[in-house]
């Protein structure tokens, strides 16, 4: 199943629920919240109090992001304060194998990420233990970005990873996606797609109906 997950780091924060509900109408099944913090990323977003507000007015599955230094001070909160799957990024801790345990024991699912730079190599020996891998397609921590072209190559790799184990891991791609480059993404095997400007910008219905249509899922 090919997923769409707008991400509201593109959102107009002043009609933010008025927004997730076009969204969500318009049929896609994801709400990607990214969490900055400052620290790992230059830039500084939201945090629990958003997604806690948010979780009372939608009942959207919330792929909660945190671009968070040592995520695991703080991975069991955001599952209590709304998050279905909370992705964690590879380089941000030296607990990685503990932090997908917190995550897990709260009951939700589990994303690690890399950034553009990390070698998918270094992601392969946690496949087994995670639901989703989340391939950065543009440095993170700003979103607008063009995508980066040699990521194509690394959403082939970590596919290719995952067949070869025989695992289900959902691949999904962040950063400069748009109805131009999507069915590219589609190809190279992903299947969770983030966009926000690409969602965000101008009509927002029509955006989400156009490439949902391109996943296959209109």
């Amino acid at each position: 199943m090919n997923i769409l997950s707008p991400s509201i780091l593109a959102a107009d924060f002043a009609i933010l629920g008025k927004q997730i509900n076009e969204v969500h109408e318009a049929g896609a099944q994801y709400l990607h919240i990214d969490v900055m913090d400052g620290i790992f990323v230059p830039q500084i977003s939201f945090g629990m109090p958003v997604i806690t507000s948010l979780r009372k007015s939608s009942d959207m599955f919330f792929d909660v992001h945190i671009m968070i230094d040592r995520p695991e001070r703080y991975a069991a909160e955001f599952v209590d304060c709304g998050a279905d799957m909370v992705t964690f990024h590879l380089e941000a801790t030296e607990q990685v194998v503990e932090t997908i345990g917190i995550i897990r024991a709260k009951g939700a699912k589990v994303g690690i990420s890399i950034k553009p730079g990390t070698p998918v190599a270094d992601v392969v020996p946690y496949l087994p233990l995670v639901d989703m891998v989340l391939i950065m397609t543009v440095e993170p921590g700003y979103g607008g970005q063009s995508y980066i072209p040699y990521c194509t190559d690394k959403v082939k790799e970590v596919r290719r990873a995952i067949t070869e184990q025989g695992l289900t891991c959902d691949v999904q791609v962040d950063g400069g996606i748009g109805t131009d480059n999507l069915q590219m993404v589609l190809e190279a095997g992903a299947n969770m797609i983030v966009a926000g400007s690409a969602v965000f910008k101008n009509n927002i219905t029509e955006n989400v109906t156009n490439m949902l249509k391109i996943m296959g899922e209109k």
